[in-house]
């Protein structure tokens, strides 16, 4: 790991494509903008973590469960549309 010290309003190069400047610090906090090309992901390691927990969590674990779920997501014929029901006789008149 390399470890560098940045001043508030420094930057770090990573390749040609990469920027990381630092923005703001506000005791403890660092302020962060990174600009990169969009086909380069930028996630915080704390939802990167959440995500693969959740992406676990979904896999199928058994035939009988992916069957269910090939059920629920098959396309199939378009559900009859239900209509309000409207009374034709107002009470009253």
């Amino acid at each position: 790991m390399l470890v560098m010290q940045r001043r508030e309003g420094e930057s770090i190069l990573i390749g040609d494509n990469v920027e990381i400047r630092i923005l703001a610090i506000n005791g403890s906090r660092v302020k962060v903008g990174i600009e990169a090309p969009r086909s380069i992901p930028v996630l915080a390691r704390e939802v990167h973590l959440v995500r693969a927990e959740n992406l676990a969590a979904a896999e199928v674990s058994s035939p009988a469960a992916a069957a269910m779920v090939a059920r629920l997501f098959r396309p199939g014929p378009p559900e009859k549309s239900r209509q309000a029901y409207v009374p034709t006789d107002k009470p009253g008149e």
